[in-house]
């Protein structure tokens, strides 16, 4: 059984250079503990990476592109052979004029493929391997074309200073809510500019209703319910780097524990449906699914739910996002699969990665 999506995008570049999901919640909703083996969505690698802040004994990080394993993999050299303010330089959260120097010291440490892939691109390298992606220069497009129309950089800094909620709020409905935002904001969050530019036109294949609309009221929601002040994914779009905030895999806090256990990572290039069929039974504890559903039909969703279950221990949780795409547990499998709404509704108010809809946690019977 392929992947649907593996037929209709293109693989062959850096989608996403980091994880647009907050591993935060994500964290919170698999409850991962100790001993556990968690399958992960490896995407840029960051939250598959974040996992192993709770020791699980093996995270297997999947993906159809051989360029997001090269991002990845360059992450694991990185937390072996740099000291933790060298990662923040070579991923870009700081400033740095040395990107290239960090890059040759962890060169030895990747496989042959990943070296030749990253050779290619010194460019990407040299401004930060964060911001290597398709997304990414998406964002930047936003940051240094289309915000400068509408807010002058002193408007911005306030924005990411944050402050109390009735401060954010104040500040968002008398100078932040302008119709100039609102114009440009549907526009180039706008599907057809967001098919072309940002993600794949086939990842909205299964998508109705207006898509800059959901997103535009999210955002507001994470400048005003939320302190910009907490959240990289916010500071990192509007400012090109990591200000007073970090996602999970990057703080301070985490840097040993996760070099500690980069043993129990392993990766590889493969679909989630084929990995799942060479697996036992109840093999697997923990699922992080990123928002692979989006990307399915109804009926190809029912049959790789059926699947996960089939792998997963009881107890197991299961963890993925909806951006556009309504999906979650069928009444059909109502005794196999059992949906937190309290928690999933819970960590979504507190998902400071704001594109998405609906964060889902459900654990298996």
């Amino acid at each position: 059984m392929g992947s649907e999506v593996a037929d209709k995008a293109d693989f062959s570049g850096i989608r996403y250079a980091q994880c647009w999901e907050d591993a935060d919640v994500l964290v919170e909703g698999l409850d991962v503990r100790p001993g556990d083996v968690c399958l992960s969505i490896a995407s840029a690698g960051d939250n598959s990476l974040a996992l192993l802040t709770r020791n699980p004994s093996h995270v297997i990080a999947l993906d159809l592109s051989p360029a997001q394993l090269a991002c990845l993999e360059l992450r694991v050299a990185a937390y072996r052979e740099l000291l933790h303010p060298e990662l923040l330089e070579l991923i870009g959260s700081t400033l740095s004029t040395r990107r290239l120097d960090l890059y040759r010291r962890c060169r030895p440490l990747l496989t042959a493929a990943a070296r030749e892939f990253w050779d290619a691109h010194p460019k990407e390298i040299a401004v930060g391997i964060g911001g290597a992606g398709k997304f990414e220069r998406y964002f930047a497009l936003f940051r240094r074309r289309v915000l400068p129309l509408v807010h002058v950089r002193r408007s911005v800094n306030a924005l990411l200073h944050g402050g109390t909620r009735q401060q954010r709020v104040a500040f968002y409905d008398r100078q932040w809510d302008t119709c100039r935002w609102r114009l440009l904001f549907r526009v180039f969050f706008s599907r057809f500019v967001m098919g072309r530019m940002g993600r794949d036109p086939s990842f909205f294949t299964y998508v109705e209703g207006s898509v800059a609309e959901r997103i535009l009221g999210r955002a507001k929601h994470a400048v005003t319910e939320l302190n910009p002040a907490d959240n990289p994914y916010l500071q990192w779009i509007m400012t090109g780097r990591h200000t007073t905030a970090l996602p999970m895999a990057l703080r301070p806090e985490h840097f040993d524990t996760i070099r500690r256990n980069l043993d129990r990572l392993e990766w590889r290039c493969q679909s989630v449906e084929d990995f799942l069929q060479s697996q036992e039974p109840r093999s697997v504890d923990r699922f992080n699914l990123s928002d692979i559903f989006e990307y399915m039909s109804e009926d190809n969703y029912r049959r790789l739910l059926e699947q996960l279950v089939g792998r997963g221990h009881k107890g197991g949780r299961l963890a993925y996002w909806n951006m556009l795409v309504p999906r979650s547990r069928p009444d059909s499998m109502a005794d196999r699969l059992r949906p937190l709404p309290e928690l999933s509704q819970k960590l979504h108010l507190q998902d400071k990665a704001f594109f998405y809809s609906r964060f889902i946690v459900e654990e298996i019977r």
